[in-house]
């Protein structure tokens, strides 16, 4: 139906000054309560982290009929307005917009971005009323476009002007991307995509990234078996060094190094452009698996606390298994490659000491505290609900297949059809899992979703073609360690139970040099920048040297073994063994 009537809630946004990074807000509400209360998101649908985001308003003004109304702050996020019913109400604030993730909003002179949960008020009560957006161009950059997956009613030939939205779930759901950014489009299966990069350098090839995005797109509607969305748009920042991404219902917002763009003249796609592919695979996955397929506790969203769930192993990991495995479907990596990030996976997890600490239920429960909030202590008390939740999904995918009754793929388009397309609960996935195969999948569940212990991937990934061999671990895994090298060696984290936690290392450390017996029973004192040079300056068997740290600016001198530890981590390199029963695997 078009546009025909101003919406009931409109909000004006102006670029009020680039150079102070800060936007004004202009929301005028037409029917307000009386004692209308409005708020900002306390947190944005998809980073399971309380960000704050009202410490970056300022200036919350009101007026009704003319006349400056009294504002009373009740929380750290809400406000009541001492106003009358019925008479329409204007409220005018400013954000400081100085974040260059996916999650918040930036303004430059060069590029602006925002999220709706980082601008724009909630009106209490009327969240499911229309919401109207009118974003206005500014003077001081008349060359800008607007990318958004929000309606547009009345736009200028750049983007800028009214769109609208069904309600306020769908008005915060919509990032905005600004600035003097590339634009290119696609269809997919008969669905217009548009994709535009911001701070790409002359040597970009965006020919190619769509080509390779619409292979991810086609294949990821042919294995849901429909786009539940009439257009997309991908946002992608190119920076100096960042990656991330954030799912929308039907858009996404994206950060990548600029060195991992491809190319022009460049066939071979490097591991960061792979690594860009993942994560545009991983992103438009969400779009039927977090935002329409969700955890039941996130029904609706409640934006002004945490959201807790167990699922998070679920949504997050089962689309971290299915982002590169589709990008294996679509032609765009072949088995090796798929292979070498399978194994980056399992390696990641096996070198987590936490993993023995905490289950990937509980990891995704407690991402609020403990996943977003990481410090010198995490790999020894947590387990990412991505790495693991991908191994998870990768168990079942495999054993279902071992089993020849179905593949996770029917039990995803199952799940789906089951819920359809809404809230969905651990109960559902063993309902599916069991009507599809015949038989109760309850043990391996709480095994391996609700236990510590090891995953059996090294025996199922053996029926498949693929062996796990133990490999040799790198000089800081040998040691226990999580390592920065530069000019010295900084300890960035001392894994539990490892030779250096029994040599009295501690985050935050700088190893300087080592002293190392030498053949005539005497001491040598070497310098070290990295830890590779231990086999340069220890000869071969010596079971013990003194490292020199630095902490707090003290020296010391702590006894470092150089033999075996007893530490939970290990190590493995995947090879190819029956390249049929991986073709079968790995193929659509």
């Amino acid at each position: 139906m078009p546009y025909t009537a101003p919406p009931a809630l409109h909000y004006r946004v102006q670029l009020h000054d680039l150079h102070a990074h800060l936007y004004r807000i202009t929301l005028t509400i037409a029917q307000p309560s009386a004692q209308q209360r409005v708020s900002l998101p306390v947190w944005i649908p998809g980073s399971y982290l309380v960000r704050e985001f009202a410490k970056n308003l300022q200036n919350l003004q009101a007026q009704q009929g003319g006349h400056a109304i009294t504002i009373q702050q009740l929380s750290k996020h809400q406000w009541q307005l001492n106003c009358q019913a019925g008479q329409p109400l204007e409220l005018n604030y400013e954000v400081s917009a100085y974040d260059t993730s996916v999650r918040t909003a930036w303004l430059d002179q060069r590029r602006g971005f925002f999220n709706g949960t980082s601008l724009l008020l909630r009106v209490h009560g009327q969240e499911t009323q229309t919401h109207g957006l009118h974003i206005s161009p500014s003077s001081e950059a008349p060359t800008w476009q607007l990318a958004t997956g929000l309606t547009p009613e009345d736009t200028d030939a750049q983007g800028f002007g009214l769109y609208t939205a069904a309600h306020y779930d769908e008005l915060v759901d919509c990032p905005v991307e600004m600035g003097n950014f590339w634009s290119g489009c696609f269809t997919a299966r008969g669905v217009p995509h548009r994709f535009v990069v911001a701070g790409a350098a002359a040597s970009f090839d965006g020919e190619r990234l769509l080509r390779d995005t619409q292979k991810i797109c086609e294949q990821e509607i042919d294995f849901w078996g429909q786009a539940p969305h009439a257009s997309y748009v991908f946002m992608l920042n190119a920076t100096h060094d960042g990656y991330g991404g954030l799912e929308h219902c039907n858009s996404t917002a994206l950060i990548c190094s600029r060195s991992d763009l491809p190319r022009t003249g460049v066939d071979k796609a490097s591991d960061g452009y792979i690594q860009l592919l993942g994560l545009i695979s991983h992103e438009y996955f969400h779009t039927w698996n977090v935002k329409r397929l969700r955890p039941v506790e996130l029904v609706p969203y409640n934006y002004d606390q945490e959201n807790y769930t167990e699922l998070l192993w679920f949504f997050e990991g089962f689309t971290s298994y299915y982002d590169d495995l589709l990008l294996r479907r679509a032609g765009l990596i072949d088995n090796a490659a798929y292979l070498k990030l399978i194994t980056k996976t399992l390696n990641q997890v096996q070198q987590t000491p936490g993993r023995k600490v905490q289950s990937v239920a509980q990891s995704s429960f407690d991402a609020w505290v403990k996943y977003y909030r990481q410090d010198e202590n995490t790999a020894n008390a947590t387990v990412s609900y991505y790495t693991k939740g991908a191994l998870v999904a990768m168990c079942l995918d495999l054993q279902l297949r071992r089993e020849g009754q179905t593949t996770l793929d029917a039990v995803m388009r199952g799940l789906w059809q089951r819920c359809q397309g809404a809230a969905m609960t651990e109960a559902d996935v063993l309902a599916v899992l069991q009507e599809l195969s015949g038989r109760s999948w309850q043990a391996e569940l709480q095994a391996w979703v609700h236990g510590t212990d090891d995953l059996p991937l090294p025996d199922l990934l053996k029926s498949h073609g693929v062996h796990a061999d133990a490999d040799k671990p790198a000089p800081a895994q040998a040691l226990g360690l999580r390592i920065q090298e530069n000019h010295s060696v900084l300890i960035k984290q001392v894994l539990r139970g490892g030779l250096a936690e029994q040599a009295g290392f501690m985050a935050g450390d700088e190893w300087y040099g080592m002293e190392v017996p030498t053949q005539d029973g005497q001491t040598a004192a070497w310098r070290i920048t990295k830890l590779e040079e231990l086999d340069l300056y220890a000869a071969r068997g010596t079971p013990h040297i003194t490292a020199l740290v630095s902490r707090d600016r003290q020296l010391l001198r702590l006894p470092l073994s150089l033999g075996t530890a007893d530490a939970p981590t290990s190590n493995y390199q995947l090879t190819i063994t029956d390249a049929a029963a991986v073709n079968r695997w790995l193929s659509p």
